[in-house]
């Protein structure tokens, strides 16, 4: 009876399955944030692309059939 009161109380305190599931946490938290930041990146840079390939159509005289940009 003794062996089992002392293997619940080490259960009770055992916390690495706990630690375990607050890094997976951590980990999602951070692979959202990341999802997040590139989607935010990837439209900035769709926008800054147009406005150069904007700029050197204008620059290069190409408003009207041809582009300067792929």
């Amino acid at each position: 009876m003794n062996q089992l009161v002392l293997g619940i109380k080490r259960f009770a305190n055992d916390e690495q399955g706990v630690t375990m599931v607050e890094y997976g946490l951590i980990a999602a938290l951070i692979s959202i944030v990341c999802l997040v930041a590139l989607g935010k990146i990837g439209t900035n840079l769709n926008v800054v692309y147009k406005a150069i390939c904007n700029a050197l159509n204008t620059a290069l005289g190409t408003g009207g059939g041809g582009s300067a940009c792929a």
